[in-house]
């Protein structure tokens, strides 16, 4: 079955050339001109993605996007936007879509992304950032997941963030003060639940699952986003803002260190 993308663009010339250019390369597309019947598409037609413009009448993309994250829609959102400022990109990821496309754009750079965003939902592969292993598995840089005592919690069991770390459920992995449920998509800081974004929770994963390795941009570009920005990039930062802010305790350590001309690492210091 082809995927859907919902398609809401009020510049008829840009939404009829990208409804075709997303016919012909294999979507199922429902075009819409404004964010008000977008909504409406959204709630009566699921689709498996959703482009939106950010400047429409009436309700705009962002409203769009912050209306379905509210409802607790997850569905992966890539933004067109003809802003090009830094503060007008993050208002964009803040709202919760999970990548943009600035205007005018190359119709191939929105189908790379389009593919990207549709890998990130899909289950194959998940929890397997840089060919480590599964799920509860020894993770690439050495960060040791919880194990399972004999008789252990099954699958179904609710997360329990306060447990000694031999009783953990085998899903779990941890490092540096960090435990996380990548099954249940779960994470914390001690006994602190983090409320993150599907891009949040997805580096933060990578970056528990190689705790103590100096992750490069593009790695990192590659395995979570599908693909290099390039060298001008502020968006890796931006989600690392992001949670740093979410992760650190005023009084307490920073846990996602910078390697300045190289990348990111995650550690206690």
């Amino acid at each position: 079955m082809p995927h859907t993308v919902l398609l809401a663009e009020d510049d008829r010339a840009i939404r009829n050339a990208l409804e075709r250019a997303l016919t012909l390369e294999g979507y199922q597309v429902m075009a819409v001109a404004d964010g008000v019947e977008a909504l409406a598409q959204a709630h009566r037609n699921r689709p498996d993605v959703l482009v939106l413009d950010v400047m429409m009448p009436g309700i705009d993309g962002l409203q769009v996007c912050r209306v379905l994250r509210a409802e607790g829609d997850r569905t992966p959102v890539l933004i067109l936007t003809a802003l090009v400022e830094t503060a007008d990109r993050i208002a964009g990821l803040d709202a919760g879509a999970d990548d943009y496309v600035v205007k005018p754009f190359d119709v191939e750079e929105v189908f790379a992304r389009l593919r990207a965003l549709l890998r990130r939902t899909s289950p194959v592969g998940v929890g397997d950032p840089l060919g480590g292993a599964p799920v509860g598995g020894a993770p690439v840089g050495g960060a040791q997941a919880g194990s399972a005592p004999a008789g252990g919690a099954p699958l179904g069991s609710p997360p329990v963030p306060e447990a000694p770390r031999q009783q953990l459920p085998e899903r779990f992995i941890e490092a540096a003060g960090i435990r996380m449920d990548p099954q249940a998509r779960r994470a914390w800081r001690g006994a602190r639940e983090l409320e993150l974004t599907r891009t949040e929770f997805e580096l933060l994963e990578l970056l528990v699952r190689n705790a103590g390795i100096v992750l490069d941009h593009s790695t990192i570009y590659d395995r979570i986003w599908g693909y290099d920005f390039g060298p001008g990039s502020k968006n890796l930062a931006v989600y690392v803002g992001y949670l740093r802010r979410k992760l650190d305790d005023p009084d307490g350590p920073q846990l996602i260190h910078t390697v300045r001309g190289v990348g990111y690492v995650l550690r206690e210091d």
